[in-house]
């Protein structure tokens, strides 16, 4: 089976830090965030994997409005997150993203990867990777097997 794949890059800034983390990330402290999605199908349609924008409007807005200018916090971090959402709440600014697991790079790949996936598959394609860089020179991929892949592609064909 031949497939064709798109990859569409998104911007965020937020802060975080990992609780269990003895060195300089166990401190609060910010990342801008760059998000590659990319996307796979078997048939084109219009000559698109999907549309750049689609990608964008759909996943790019949830991140924008989730994620984007906040504190992606473990939940086991109980009291951060108390005070961020407190000067958050007094200022008018989106509440702490409160996440079950350490907010890695790696463990954001796989998070972004099933969530890119639950909002895109009504558009029909896969989302089969994930990069999630956290500063310029350090990255985490998170990616389908091409088993997986093709079984979603196949669902996403009989719709």
């Amino acid at each position: 089976m031949q497939t064709v794949t798109c990859t569409r890059r998104l911007e965020i800034d937020a802060a975080h830090r990992l609780v269990h983390h003895k060195s300089k990330c166990g401190a609060l402290h910010g990342h801008r965030y760059r998000v590659e999605v990319t996307c796979v199908a078997n048939v084109l349609s219009g000559g698109m994997v999907i549309d750049f924008s689609l990608t964008k409007s759909i996943f790019g807005v949830w991140l924008d409005e989730k994620l984007d200018h906040t504190a992606i916090l473990n939940k086991e971090d109980v009291a951060l997150i108390q005070a961020v959402n407190l000067v958050h709440e007094q200022a008018g600014k989106k509440p702490v993203y409160v996440v079950d697991f350490e907010p890695t790079s790696e463990n954001l790949a796989w998070f972004f990867l099933d969530k890119a996936n639950e909002l895109l598959q009504p558009e029909h394609v896969v989302v089969s990777k994930v990069r999630v860089y956290e500063t310029p020179n350090c990255w985490s991929d998170a990616e389908l097997s091409s088993l997986v892949v093709n079984s979603l592609l196949q669902k996403a064909e009989l719709k």
